[in-house]
């Protein structure tokens, strides 16, 4: 491993995460009992994106319509971030994506980054619950 995934591997460890790099070659972490990830473009060296996959199930159409509203609900609320649904419309996804001139410049925002990642999720559950 080298590159990126190596940058992200040490700099989550120190932090106290145990990340591991999956067979796409992302950087795959737990955090408060989710599994998230760093999306590894190596034709886009300057490109970050932190995901957050799978985190609410949509269950029949009329949820998906709500799930449609609360995500654009939270996107619109939330800093950087954005909720959206898969494109087979079965899951949504969290994901904060963001340019760096340097890789290694996702060090002073990465915990900033996890909190709007957070803050999206509170939004997206907090507009379902009144729909």
């Amino acid at each position: 491993m080298s590159g990126p995934a190596q940058l992200y591997v040490d700099y989550l460890t120190r932090e106290g995460y145990r990340p591991s790099v999956d067979s796409d070659g992302d950087v795959v972490f737990m955090h408060e009992g989710g599994t998230y990830y760093i999306d590894i473009d190596t034709s886009d060296p300057q490109y970050f994106r932190l995901v957050f996959p799978n985190f609410w199930e949509i269950e029949s159409g009329d949820e998906l319509a709500r799930v449609m509203v609360a995500a654009n609900y939270a996107t619109m609320r939330t800093k950087a971030a954005k909720i959206y649904v898969r494109s087979d419309g079965q899951n949504t996804v969290a994901s904060i994506e963001m340019f760096f001139a340097k890789p290694e410049q996702f060090r002073e925002v990465f915990h900033r980054a996890m909190s709007a990642l957070q803050a999206s999720l509170i939004n997206f559950r907090e507009k379902m619950a009144t729909l």
